[in-house]
């Protein structure tokens, strides 16, 4: 079966993980993916003068996919084409797939994510929370999460030198730095503790910290080359999250990619945090400043804690979460979708 897909950009986290690593997985159930990556992403550039010109172009560069799609027998559409917006979705060859990772229903009140909804046969959410709501819109709607590469991500061979210093690491978009500054006082605590201790932040840009923690804070610009080395050299993964309909609307997919590295996690018990933390124990969740701290110390004061933990979480990832769970899942959705059609 072969099938278009439609995604917001090349280093688009989304794209890359819900739809791009998918397709080698994909060919060997049968269904051949095309995807079509954008050169300009959809979101909006940060300067708002430039905003205009830049809608104006994202439109015209995806309209030239429409047709496209008409050659396919299925159409995949990850998440909306240009940010908070229904656009040209309803014009792409039927039937079609919604794929949706974040709430974005939570923008224009939830009016583009409905009709988007509305004009696919099916909607594929990356958890419950999310799939609760599109349910309203949509009555074929199945959950299937967020792929981990196992074969990628995997546990430091030979293990590095984590073991000994303590590296409390966070992966992301500066976007998302909001929810690093929401642990400020316990990552401070907690490396006044531990004076050989250390913060690892891998993303596109540092973040504004003052005083111990900009002092204590080892920066790794992201690439797809350096994110799996940077967060095979952590000692612990964290994941704090606001708890709120955002931060119920995430896959978990940071806690995940430490869990496949062998690293144990402390994060929100939010959403799929929680659902990821009741699966098996790969780590402890946190809801207070004294829980974060708590959390922190008893993961990098004992190696064999840290050992267990990580090799457990490598094992869940396995088991539940990895390429080939998820592709077979992907495949059925697809193959029935298509059958329906």
């Amino acid at each position: 079966m072969r099938v278009a897909a439609i995604t917001g950009g090349r280093n688009v986290p989304s794209a890359r993980f819900r739809i791009r690593q998918l397709i080698p997985s994909l060919r060997q159930h049968g269904i051949d993916l095309h995807e079509s990556v954008p050169l300009l992403s959809r979101y909006p550039p940060e300067r708002k003068i430039l905003r205009p010109l830049w809608g104006l172009s994202a439109v015209a560069e995806r309209l030239f996919y429409i047709p496209q799609t008409y050659r396919f027998e299925l159409t995949l559409i990850q998440r909306e084409m240009i940010s908070t917006l229904a656009t040209l979705e309803g014009l792409t060859k039927r039937p079609r797939v919604f794929d949706v990772d974040d709430s974005i229903h939570l923008y224009r009140n939830g009016r583009s994510a409905a009709r988007l909804a509305r004009w696919s046969e099916a909607v594929i959410c990356g958890n419950e929370f999310l799939a609760e709501r599109y349910r309203e819109w949509n009555r074929n709607v199945v959950v299937i999460p967020t792929a981990v590469d196992t074969d990628r991500y995997r546990p430091a061979s030979p293990p590095g030198d984590q073991e000994e210093k303590a590296v409390i690491g966070w992966i992301g978009s500066s976007s998302n730095f909001p929810y690093l500054h929401l642990i400020e006082e316990p990552l401070e605590k907690t490396l006044k503790k531990l004076p050989h201790a250390m913060l690892r932040v891998v993303a596109d840009k540092p973040p504004g910290f003052q005083g111990l923690l900009r002092q204590r804070m080892e920066f790794i610009p992201w690439s797809p080359e350096s994110e799996i080395a940077g967060i095979q050299g952590m000692s612990v993964g964290i994941m704090p999250l606001f708890n709120d309909d955002w931060g119920r609307g995430k896959c978990s997919y940071k806690m995940l990619q430490y869990m496949a590295c062998g690293i144990p996690v402390v994060v929100s018990p939010v959403g799929m945090n929680a659902t990821v933390l009741g699966q098996g124990e790969v780590g402890f969740g946190a809801n207070t400043a004294l829980e974060w701290h708590e959390g922190l110390m008893q993961i990098l004061d004992s190696h064999g804690l840290r050992r267990a933990l990580g090799e457990n979480g490598r094992r869940l990832v396995g088991n539940l979460y990895s390429l080939p769970v998820i592709s077979g899942q992907i495949a059925a959705c697809l193959r029935k979708v298509h059958g329906r059609g």
